[in-house]
């Protein structure tokens, strides 16, 4: 059974940093993790995405440049380093994977199967 766990999320100034991590309890045939995030009264938006070689990485034009996603296969974790954080990224975090290996990422929050309870991150002066 496939659990994913988040932690890291709190208040934070404009500015500030936060690390999420996402435990995976056991993998998947998927080849890569993904960070999504929701503000209320939106949608669930794509944030990051990394493959569990660290190869290949993905961000979404909101966060490039300040967010940094990374992985330790031996721990089954994945992380989100969250530097220069805007009152915009306030949003329940969460990690999510999918059952099967795809070719490349999705930021398409709909295909996929195992999500985490989800962060909150709050970002407020």
């Amino acid at each position: 059974h496939v659990q994913l766990t988040e932690s890291g999320g709190g208040m934070v100034q404009p500015g500030g940093s936060l690390r999420l991590s996402c435990v995976v309890s056991a993998q998947t045939d998927s080849n890569y993790m993904t960070w999504f995030r929701q503000a209320p009264g939106t949608e669930r938006e794509f944030v990051a995405a990394i493959t569990w070689n660290s190869a290949l990485t993905d961000y979404a034009d909101a966060v490039n440049g300040r967010f940094t996603v990374s992985e330790d296969p031996y721990r089954n974790t994945v992380y989100l380093q969250m530097n220069d954080l805007t009152p915009e990224d306030t949003a329940v975090y969460y990690c999510a994977t999918r059952q099967s290996w795809a070719m490349k990422f999705s930021r398409d929050y709909r295909e996929y199967d195992y999500w985490g309870q989800g962060t909150q991150v709050t970002v407020a002066s």
